[in-house]
């Protein structure tokens, strides 16, 4: 896998901090609009929170979901509804995901991992492969979530890793285990297996 940089203990200002950094830097060196991809779940909002009020030029980022339930955008489960009330209203273009969709080159692909190893909605049970000839896919996890029982919408492995950069974000002990056994080769969940198609720089933040 490539260079991997572990940075403990930083904070949801810190990481933002970080991720808009990141963001003037591509842009710094694009001449054309960049494209990120951003996960759901509980972790990420605070840190769009403050993203959005930093001084960044939206107009010039697409925001993609990573993965989605299959869900209204209203509904308390849609991660494209609520990535779209922060980050919408300061000029970023957000773009909700469809089977259809042709995702761009991501100048960052920011993802979660779950307990089981999953990224995006690349649960184990879907046996997601490195070289999905789909960069998006209908999914069922099984067992669903019982917070969240709905089909998804997911980036597949080629689609997030067609990207400058990856970055985690992963809270608590038990799933830093998990992600730094896929890094050591220890099992080959679904997080594992991006690690090993991921060509350039990780960064997790633990």
């Amino acid at each position: 896998m490539p260079k991997l940089e572990i940075i403990e203990g930083a904070d949801d200002s810190a990481i933002a901090a970080w991720f808009a950094e990141r963001l003037k830097a591509a842009l710094a060196i694009s001449p054309e609009d960049i494209a990120v991809t951003v996960p759901g779940g509980s972790t990420p909002f605070p840190i769009f929170d403050r993203l959005a009020a930093m001084d960044l030029p939206w107009h010039r980022i697409a925001v993609w979901p990573g993965d989605d339930r299959i869900v209204d955008e209203d509904h308390p489960a849609s991660n494209v509804g609520k990535i779209r009330a922060r980050l919408e209203p300061v000029g970023a273009r957000i773009v909700a995901l469809s089977e259809d969709a042709q995702p761009p080159h991501f100048a960052i692909a920011w993802l979660g991992m779950g307990g089981d190893g999953h990224i995006a909605s690349l649960f184990p049970n879907t046996d997601p492969q490195a070289d999905d000839p789909y960069a998006i896919r209908r999914l069922t996890p099984d067992p669903l979530p019982q917070e969240a029982p709905f089909d998804r919408l997911s980036l597949t492995i080629p689609a997030l890793t067609d990207s400058d950069e990856i970055v985690f974000v992963i809270r608590g002990a038990d799933k830093r285990a998990v992600f730094e056994a896929a890094v050591k080769g220890e099992h080959d969940l679904p997080v594992a297996r991006l690690l090993r198609a991921a060509r350039h720089k990780v960064t997790c933040f633990c």
